[in-house]
């Protein structure tokens, strides 16, 4: 499934030296951080709806932010935050359904009830996932991923129209990705950990997520993943 008109645009990140944009000129902006999965949710929205025209993305280096983005733009100092009709909207899951919700471009939620209910459920248990995930890095990475690994794997048997966790590509995936893309690299890397290992949904999964544009765009190069994760957590 390819997205409509994905048009690559990576923007030199803005670091505290860089003079801000004309706030609140009218001018939708989404503030982002290429190595944030939090931020990277709300990019893969945007791109799969089409929106690379009407959003404009403006990275931020986190390391070195400009003062100006807590002082004037969201005094959370976080990533992401959409600049949009005079406010600035936060969160990452809200996010992703306010884009959804209030711009044009394909559906990223389904109508049918059972799905949007097992939609919910999967949203919610992003936070169960990620803190599993990421606690797995100091402790047994093989027995401490593997509830919540199996919990997905067995969620993927649920619909039979398509390799998606709601059969269709859905805001579920993009919510999962990024930070599956990161854990994938990392516990192979520094683990020898498949994390796909005996569950092949989630692999056919990960092989269908990779063939979709707006998400292969923003995906990060595996070494840098690597050194993030140990610089962090290691």
């Amino acid at each position: 499934m390819a997205s409509p008109s994905v048009v690559q645009d990576r923007p030199t990140p803005l670091d505290a030296t860089a003079d801000p944009p004309t706030l609140f000129d009218g001018t939708i902006r989404l503030y982002t951080s290429y190595a944030c999965p939090f931020a990277q949710r709300v990019w893969i929205t945007r791109n799969f709806k089409g929106l690379q025209e009407k959003i404009k993305l403006v990275p931020l280096d986190l390391g070195n932010r400009p003062a100006w983005y807590k002082e004037k733009v969201y005094p959370e100092n976080k990533v992401p935050a959409l600049e949009h009709n005079g406010k600035i909207i936060g969160e990452s899951l809200d996010l992703i359904k306010y884009l959804d919700n209030t711009f044009e471009g394909p559906s990223l939620y389904p109508e049918d009830h059972a799905k949007r209910v097992s939609g919910e459920e999967l949203l919610k248990y992003t936070d169960t996932f990620i803190k599993t995930m990421y606690g797995s890095l100091k402790g047994d990475p093989f027995k401490d991923t593997a509830p919540v690994l199996d919990y997905l794997e067995n969620i993927l048997h649920k619909f039979d129209d398509g390799p998606f966790f709601l059969g269709q590509f859905s805001l579920v995936d993009i919510a999962y990705i990024p930070f599956f893309e990161r854990f994938q690299i990392v516990h192979s890397e520094l683990f020898k950990c498949d994390i796909t290992a005996e569950r092949p949904k989630l692999a056919a999964w990960v092989e269908e997520m990779n063939k979709i544009d707006a998400y292969a765009q923003t995906k990060l190069d595996p070494k840098e993943i690597v050194e993030i994760f140990k610089k962090k957590f290691m």
